[in-house]
This record gives C-alpha cells, structure tokens and sequence, in this order.
C-alpha cells in the first residue's frame, strides 16, 4: 500500500472530483485523488462494446453550460451537434403515432393549452425560487411535501397534459416516478436549466456531444495531474478526521492530508467509515438522498434507416415502454445509433424479464416510433448504473418528499476538514457534467480561501456529535 502526504486527497474521479483536483494544483496545493473503479470518469464512459463506440454515461453539452464549454476548450476537446433535422413521433396515450415538427406535441388544442399553461407555471416558480437556494421560497415547504405528481393534478384535470409535463422531469432527469419526488424538487431541476421551458426543449437541453465521448474530459485532467496522484481500483473505507487534517485509507493507498473532498454522489457517503462519526445532521440528511433509476438503451444499425424517411431519430411517449429515443450517431460514424430511455416504474419491469425477452420488448417499443427496422440492430447495449457497485443508480440522487427544503440549507456546510463536490449538489447543472465542473471549482476554490484564512468559519460544521 501506497503511503501519501498531501494538502488535499479527493474521493472520486468523475468530472467534479479531477476539476477540483486541477484546480488546486494550479493553485499550489498537492492532491491524491482515489478512484474505486479501474477507471476514470465516474457517470461519464465512453466504452467500445461489440465494436461499437457507445457513450455509456453522461453526454449533453447544452448552450447554457458555462463551466463545461470552456473546460472543453481548454481540454482541447470538440464538440458535434445532435441530428434532428426531420420530423419528431409522438406516441399519444391511445397508442397512435403521430408525427410531427415543432417543440409542443402532436396533441388536441385543449391539452396543447393545458400544457402550455402548466410549463408557464412551472417557469415563473423556477424564475421566482431559483437553483441556488430554493428553499428559501416563500411556498418552499409546500411545494416540498406535495408530490409533483399530485400537484399537477391540482393544477390541471387533463391527465394526458399532467403526464406529458411529469414525463419531461419524473422520466427525463430524475428517473424516478413523479409521487416519489416533491414539486419543488422539480423546481429546482427546471431552475437548474434556466426554466422548465429549457428542460422541454430537447434542441436545448440535448444540444451537442464531445467528439470521441465525454469521459474524455476525466481522462485529459488525470493526464494532466499524472499517475502518481490518480489511484484507481483504492477505494476509501476510512476517514479519520479532526481539526489538523484527514487521513484516508483505501484499498490501494493511505494518505494524510490537510483537507479530503467526497466527489461521490450522497449515496455513497455511508460506504466510507468516519472516525469520529460525521454529525447528526449528516446522518439524517444523507438518508433522504437517493439515485432514481433509468435503463440508457443503445441500438446501431448498418444506416440511420429512419433519416431516410424523413424523420429526426426523436420520440416522445408518456406511456411507452421507451419514453424517449434520440439520434445518438457517433461524430463521422456511417453507421446509425440510436438511444432510448426506460425509467422508474418501467424500468423495474422491464428488469423483471429475462434478457432477450427485455431486448425484444424494448425493441419493439423502439419500433413504434422508428419503425420495423429498428427491430434489427447489429449492435445492442443496455446501459446499467443501478448495477455499478459504485454508483448504484442514474441520473443523479434527489431528495424524499420534503427532504430539499429541510437539508438543502447544509448540503454544501464541510464538516471540520471534509468539502463534499458532485453534480448531485449543484445549483446551474445540476445532475449535468456542467454541474460537476462548477461544483469541482467551487469546492477548490473554498479549500484555496480556507488555506488562506480567509473562508468564513460559519461555513464549517466542526460538530461531531449527535
């Protein structure tokens, strides 16, 4: 085992934990980052499967992202826009298929207005409460203990309306059924994006790709720190921690440090042992944080058959099997790829067959937008992060009803030496890489102020009790 001193040891290396890292360094202070996976990246993998490149993880680079843009830039890494020329297919709740241009489904007039309606609604609450401290919202706990589901249902008696709405917050980003989250849980999402009409623009939100996959961006920032301050396959199991510094003991190095950040999602908070325990607060808050879950479904096919028939690759249905499927085909690629997304409640169904009984009912979800062809990929993937020992779920953790407006006020508070750092606490981007990235410079530069004496000490949770 590895033996390391260093001013600041980072747990995690995704987006958020190798910005952090970086920045440091650049700022003069020595780091270790210890990574669990034989990997870097984190939620972001860029893998080869059956001789297909596929992006395994995260992937969007939208116009609003600030911190991602220039990162790409200064990483040298470029950027290709998402095809969507054509007609889009909205797959209504009767099951006709429709096709269609334009942001706003294929629906009745009425249930068009509706929608309208509740998406201008839904903005001027984001607009009002904002992404960085929403729970100070003068209807902040109200709008955390009723689900976003029910609270929809207050707002509108047209149920295709609620759940197209529901589909584009419960299905598209937080991956977990709209009774099990709070409405203002889903301001914060649409706040995150700039507004919930952002986050119903697909052209938006869905904007672009890095050229040769986004875990390049990890791997260009570990290149940069070098071997010796990247440890993969070490997780941490211990934190030993007191007002002097930290140390970290992992599988494969041990190191004292001045200051540790956890650049994991909250989940895994707990699967790190502290010595002395974190305080009560953190205890409890961690608790009420979870992953939602999501099946990321890759399929390549000889030719994008479906451009040939004048249609984008995108597709819409609240009540499909594959709630949402994208043109996904790789920078120069001849070949066709598309991706869907089955989340929450589908998604336990879907796990609940046998694989090629899996494969060909999404498939044929697939086809009712597409058509039959997309019945025969030559390449098939199911992305699977609920299975990752070190992730356990996708997109990013959320809070239980009533949880954000009741823990978000100390998410972010360190505890003595320890910063926590993932896109899962983010304000702009949240959930994105976009959110990792600031979050990594923002943690850093809190550690490079506290170095300096000069962060404020009412930052610090220096308790330890409960």
């Amino acid at each position: 085992m590895k033996s390391l001193q260093r001013d600041v040891v980072v747990i995690g290396a995704g987006p958020s934990g190798l910005t952090a890292a970086w920045e440091l360094k650049k700022a003069g202070l020595s780091v270790a980052v210890l990574e669990a996976r034989d990997r870097v990246g984190g939620r972001t993998w860029t893998d080869t499967i059956d001789g297909a490149v596929l992006e395994i993880g995260g992937q969007w680079v939208s116009p609003d992202q600030a911190a991602l843009i220039p990162l790409l830039e200064e990483l040298g890494l470029e950027t290709f826009e998402r095809y969507r020329e054509g007609e889009s297919v909205y797959v209504g709740p009767n099951g006709q298929r429709t096709r269609y241009t334009g942001e706003m489904f294929p629906v009745s007039d009425a249930t068009a207005a509706e929608m309208n309606r509740l998406i201008e609604l839904l903005d001027k609450l984001a607009a009002e409460a904002g992404a960085e401290e929403p729970w100070n919202h003068p209807q902040a706990r109200e709008l955390d203990t009723i689900s976003f589901h029910h609270w929809l249902r207050q707002q509108s008696g047209d149920e295709e309306a609620c759940n197209n709405i529901g589909l584009f917050i419960a299905g598209g980003m937080l991956t977990k059924p709209a009774h099990a989250f709070s409405t203002l849980q889903a301001v914060l999402m649409a706040a995150s994006a700039g507004s919930f009409s952002h986050l119903v623009d697909e052209d938006f939100i869905l904007d672009k790709r890095v050229i040769g996959g986004m875990q390049k961006v990890s791997q260009r920032l570990a290149s940069r720190l070098g071997e010796d301050d990247v440890q993969l396959s070490s997780p941490v199991r211990t934190i030993r921690w007191n007002s002097e510094g930290v140390t970290a003991l992992s599988d494969g190095a041990e190191v004292r440090a001045r200051y540790a950040i956890m650049a994991v999602p909250p989940n895994l908070y707990s699967r790190v042992s502290y010595e002395p325990p974190l305080p009560r607060r953190q205890h409890q808050m961690h608790q009420h944080q979870s992953l939602g879950l999501v099946i990321k479904v890759h399929a390549v096919y000889q030719t994008p058959f479906w451009r040939e028939d004048g249609l984008s690759g995108t597709g819409f249905s609240a009540s499909s099997i594959v709630q949402e499927v994208y043109d996904n085909t790789n920078h120069g690629d001849t070949r066709g790829t598309l991706v869907g997304f089955i989340s929450d409640e589908k998604a336990d169904a879907m796990f609940a067959l046998e694989p090629a009984q899996r494969r060909a009912v999404i498939l044929e979800s697939i086809a009712g937008f597409l058509g039959e062809k997309a019945k025969e990929p030559v390449v098939y993937y199911e992305s699977d992060w609920a299975a990752e020992e070190w992730t356990r779920g996708a997109y990013a953790s959320s809070y239980d009803l009533g949880g954000l407006h009741r823990y978000g006020p100390d998410q972010l508070k360190p505890v003595g030496p320890i910063y926590w750092s993932s896109s899962d606490l983010a304000a702009e981007g949240y959930q994105h890489v976009d959110g990792a990235v600031r979050m990594g410079q923002r943690t850093a530069a809190l550690i490079v102020q506290a170095d300096a004496g000069t962060a404020p000490s009412s930052l610090v949770d220096t308790s330890q009790g409960g």
